[in-house]
């Protein structure tokens, strides 16, 4: 069985039962037919990009199913014919979701082989250790390695100078 997400517009006016009605026959429709609805959205009306029949807003709701072709075209052949509806769009997801678990799979492995690949920071030798170099921050190229200074301990004072 495939994947499928449909999405599909009815009209503004139609009421909110007409709606869950319509819903519920397309639920039956896809599981007489061996399918399973994964995943019903109503996500109320919205303003439509361009106008369709006369209607410059509508009610739109989302299907996510898995089927058979047959079924998609039973599907939408239900959605050319009903009054209800306006404008709908059916799309494969499955292989889209295929593809977004591979590419999961293999960063994954790269991560892993890359954890596995890095070494950790190199341990300063005793030598090092004992002269105080492995602790220090390294110098910069071409600057003596110095100890950083402390600040001079002079007071700000608070008012004008006066000369």
């Amino acid at each position: 069985m495939r994947i499928y997400e449909e999405l599909f517009i009815a009209k503004p006016d139609a009421l909110d039962e007409e709606v869950d009605a319509f819903i519920e026959q397309i639920k039956t429709t896809v599981s007489n037919a061996g399918g399973t609805v994964d995943k019903v959205e109503k996500w109320g009306k919205r303003k439509l990009a361009y106008k369709v029949d006369r209607y410059r807003e509508g009610a739109f709701v989302l299907f996510q199913f898995s089927a058979n072709p047959e079924t998609v075209k039973e599907f939408e052949r239900r959605l050319r014919v009903s009054d209800l509806v306006i404008k709908f769009l059916t799309v494969r997801i499955d292989e889209t979701l295929k593809r977004l678990d591979k590419r999961k799979k293999e960063r994954d492995k790269r991560a892993h082989r890359k954890s596995i690949a890095a070494p950790s920071a190199p341990q300063p030798s005793v030598a090092q250790q004992m002269m105080g170099e492995g602790s220090a921050a390294p110098a910069m190229p071409g600057l003596p390695n110095q100890a950083p200074k402390e600040a001079s301990k002079e007071v700000p004072t608070s008012g004008p100078k006066e000369a």
